[in-house]
């Protein structure tokens, strides 16, 4: 199984850019004139969410400062280990809500202190994979195009990165027992 996964892992960006740059030269679609385009958008969006992002990350350093991480984290334990996810997983697992960057800082201490190939690696790989940086995502990408009623958006995407992790959970402990 881990030589397939690898195979897949090798291989997946490099047939999927070459099949969208395949596609677009098919449409007769000017690839590089749209690439530069598309880079000076980015630019400047990059550049309005600069506010945004500093705020986040503000938020984010007093929400690990105040030991709020460390109180959710022995509060969930228990029913964390019901799934079968590893307590030492949780704190990365709540910061991957909050930022991209820190998640995956812990995610590098749980590999290097439990190696790549324990179940906690694995969980806190697959983990960081399929869920989402929701209040990053709210904060910086709302903020920077005015959308100040976020609605159900955070409730959403919190369940989504719950069933992510849960699933993540269950499919290492079934695939790797």
């Amino acid at each position: 199984m881990t030589a397939v996964l690898e195979a897949i892992s090798i291989w997946a960006i490099p047939v999927v850019v070459a099949l969208v740059a395949f596609y677009a030269i098919c449409k007769k679609v000017p690839v590089y004139s749209v690439f530069t385009e598309g880079a000076k958008e980015g630019f400047s969006t990059a550049i309005m969410i600069i506010p945004y992002l500093v705020a986040m990350l503000c938020a984010i350093g007093m929400f690990r400062a105040s030991g709020a991480m460390d109180f959710i984290c022995d509060l969930l334990a228990p029913v964390t280990n019901v799934i079968g996810l590893p307590s030492e997983v949780l704190p990365m697992a709540i910061m991957r809500s909050f930022s991209g960057g820190g998640a995956e800082g812990m995610m590098a201490d749980l590999l290097a202190q439990y190696g790549t190939q324990s179940q906690i690696g694995r969980i806190a790989s697959v983990a960081l994979g399929s869920t989402e940086t929701t209040f990053y995502v709210v904060a910086v990408y709302f903020g920077s195009v005015g959308i100040s009623n976020t609605r159900h958006s955070i409730a959403a995407g919190l369940l989504g990165d719950l069933a992510s992790l849960i699933a993540a959970t269950l499919i290492v402990n079934i695939m790797w027992f």
